[in-house]
């Protein structure tokens, strides 16, 4: 590891995958960390840990550098933990590929759905993908589900998408056929969406629209896989006259919802979505 871990990362492009001792390595990948002799405290803290990779970025002089999380970081799951102390690059030379079963391993407990609930409760029905996202923590889920408010903490989200989740499940309000509370389920195309983040259901009621957090996402090294937007209807976004919260309509579609994205989530882990033809 060395003192570009600390720096402004500019003028970086990302790899998708680079050989280390003979074995090529990718994002989501194990290895085991081998600093340099003569390093600093960090790595003599680190050397020998497992850790997952992050990212592959090359520098503007064309060096290659590995972006790690450590496996037993308790932080590595906070939506900072970008900061320093969570996060660290090491040259190729430094770390050291995983056998094949051990990266298995990995993958049994790799996250497999994550849910966020996006919106701003200051701005009355907009505030529908926290609420449920609320509800969902109070419930159990199976091991791999995460369920988080994200709120309009986009960096956040953008961020967390980077863990390699196999699905994401996007709960917000947002305008679409139907009458105020009417829930629907649709799955952005991310290959063809509009360069200019305008695509058909995805407008910016609160400041962080869902396809532009999700292009961050990518731009930074994300491999998203299946993305999915739960969303409601909405009566109002903007606080009615001396209330704060939701509206009634919406309050009611709140349970509703809770009880959608629970069936999508066992439909999800039993792979019977999408619905096979």
């Amino acid at each position: 590891m060395n003192e570009w871990e600390w720096q402004t990362l500019e003028d970086k492009t990302t790899v998708e995958s680079l050989d280390v001792q003979g074995v090529p390595v990718r994002c989501g990948e194990r290895v085991r960390l081998r600093p340099r002799a003569g390093g600093d405290v960090f790595d003599l803290a680190l050397d020998g840990k497992i850790a997952t990779i992050e990212s592959i970025e090359q520098d503007y002089e064309g060096q290659l550098h590995v972006c790690v999380v450590v496996d037993e970081d308790p932080g590595r799951d906070i939506g900072l933990m970008r900061q320093p102390g969570h996060r660290f690059f090491f040259a190729p030379t430094e770390v050291e590929p995983l056998a094949k079963e051990a990266q298995e391993t990995r993958a049994v407990e790799t996250k497999r759905i994550l849910i966020a609930g996006i919106g701003n409760i200051f701005l009355g029905d907009d505030g529908f993908g926290v609420e449920v996202a609320n509800k969902l923590a109070g419930r159990t889920f199976p091991q791999g589900v995460r369920v988080t408010d994200f709120g309009i903490r986009g960096f956040d989200l953008a961020y967390a998408l980077m863990e390699g989740y196999e699905t994401t499940i996007l709960v917000d309000a947002y305008p679409g056929e139907g009458q105020p509370g009417t829930l629907f389920v649709i799955e952005p195309d991310l290959k063809n969406a509009d360069p200019a983040g305008t695509q058909p259901g995805f407008v910016d009621p609160h400041g962080m629209n869902p396809l532009n957090v999700l292009r961050m996402a990518v731009n930074m090294g994300a491999q998203l896989q299946r993305v999915l937007l739960v969303g409601c209807v909405p009566a109002t976004l903007g606080p009615e006259e001396g209330k704060m919260g939701l509206s009634e309509t919406i309050t009611a579609a709140v349970d509703e919802a809770v009880r959608l994205v629970d069936s999508l989530v066992t439909r999800i882990l039993a792979e019977e979505w999408p619905a096979k033809k």
